[in-house]
């Protein structure tokens, strides 16, 4: 908890809950309006006006401006490495696109998986991918996105092999000794990692046995509709692409980054600058298609790369089915989540300046008169810092630091 924070004790509980209030509700009535498009710049705002609505209940407190500043900037601050993540990420999707790998991976996943096992096969892929690595990201972003390529041409909705895809990529990510998170946690409670990973456990395997016999279920029960034919799928990906078992060797060496401890920003800049390299060596005939040229030369290879990695880029084939997979946005289709992130930033630096978030933790504390209540407590006040903040971090930092002595 930061001196600030501590020092300006003078917010009552109702002064604290008013923004998350007035937020709630103007989120609630924004989505109402504008329904998906709601990221697309009206929840940004809200969350700057929410950020106002907090400075004023700060100014009445007689916090200062530049303390208010102080805060938001620590929070950009903290956020810099996941957004720049989230940029390699539109970068690595485009490039791994008309390069081929992603391609290849729906490619050879049509020839081995089937519906009926695609589900369970899924959440144990991302599972052990993501032990591997500690990084729920990197697994969503690197074999996350070819599973889901995969469960569109089979007929299986893109919701359920979401639900696959992040609940393997967490499950690891929340277990494995490489992620920040699993690291944070005990060092803010004030236990080693190994004991923290042990009674992490506890509730975790149960959970994962359970989701695992529900994928297995809706696997075996699944009706796949409008899928389309299979074989025809190969064929058309066989003519729009250089197919080889060649191109793996792009998301290998970027896992094997990754499990070697390299900073997942960097192995994925590696993987998007290769998956260009791969792009130019193998598909060079993709290459030119997407620019719209017939003889690629070095201004239309720089072009086509460029475009890959930044804006939209489509691949035409002879499947209408592939053609919608066929497409990424390259880094400018995440900045909606860009900004969605450094303006949640903005309402939770201020909210933890006027003391609005220790508040309603120690609110929260206070209703703790047993060790259940104790535990209630502890998950209620995660949940209120990271619902007020949008910030996981924040959500391990806060309450971490506030009950390690409880506990004790």
């Amino acid at each position: 908890m930061t001196g600030a924070t501590q020092k300006h004790t003078g917010i009552g509980i109702y002064g604290a809950l008013f923004p998350v209030a007035a937020i709630v509700a103007m989120l609630a009535y924004n989505v109402n309006v504008y329904g998906d498009s709601a990221v697309a710049g009206s929840n940004q705002f809200i969350l700057l006006l929410g950020g106002a609505i907090a400075a004023l209940v700060g100014f009445y407190h007689k916090i200062t401006y530049d303390e208010m500043l102080k805060h938001v900037s620590g929070n950009l601050k903290s956020t810099a490495g996941a957004i720049l993540i989230l940029l390699m990420v539109g970068a690595l999707s485009g490039a791994w696109l008309i390069s081929g790998i992603i391609p290849a991976m729906i490619y050879y996943g049509l020839k081995l998986l089937n519906p009926s096992i695609f589900l369970p096969a899924t959440l144990l892929i991302c599972s052990v991918v993501s032990l591997a690595t500690g990084s729920s990201w990197s697994t969503s972003a690197t074999v996350g996105i070819a599973l889901v390529g995969i469960g569109k041409t089979i007929g299986v909705p893109d919701a359920m092999t979401a639900g696959a895809v992040i609940s393997g990529a967490y499950f690891g990510d929340k277990l494995s000794p490489m992620s920040d998170t699993t690291n944070l946690a005990p060092a803010m409670a004030g236990t080693d990692l190994f004991t923290h990973v042990r009674y992490m456990t506890i509730t975790t395997v149960p959970s994962y046995i359970v989701t695992l016999l529900a994928f297995i279920i809706m696997g075996f029960t699944l009706d796949p509709k409008g899928s389309a034919d299979t074989a025809a799928i190969l064929s058309a990906i066989e003519a729009s692409f250089c197919i080889t078992p060649w191109l793996f060797i792009v998301p290998a060496l970027v896992i094997f980054m990754i499990v070697r401890k390299t900073q997942p920003l960097i192995a994925l800049l590696i993987g998007a600058l290769l998956g260009g390299v791969f792009a130019l060596v193998f598909q060079p005939h993709v290459v030119a298609q997407t620019t719209g040229v017939e003889k690629l030369d070095f201004h239309s290879a720089y072009k086509g790369i460029m475009n890959a990695l930044t804006v939209k880029t489509s691949v035409a084939t002879g499947q209408p089915a592939l053609n919608d997979l066929f497409s990424a946005k390259g880094m400018k289709g995440m900045m909606d989540t860009v900004w969605l992130v450094i303006c949640a930033m903005v309402f939770g630096g201020v909210m933890e300046a006027i003391g609005a978030l220790h508040k309603i933790s120690s609110a929260l504390l206070k209703m703790a008169s047993s060790v259940f209540g104790l535990f209630a407590s502890t998950v209620a006040s995660c949940v209120a810092v990271n619902l007020t903040a949008s910030d996981q971090y924040l959500a391990i930092v806060v309450p971490g630091k506030m009950f390690s002595e409880p506990f004790k």
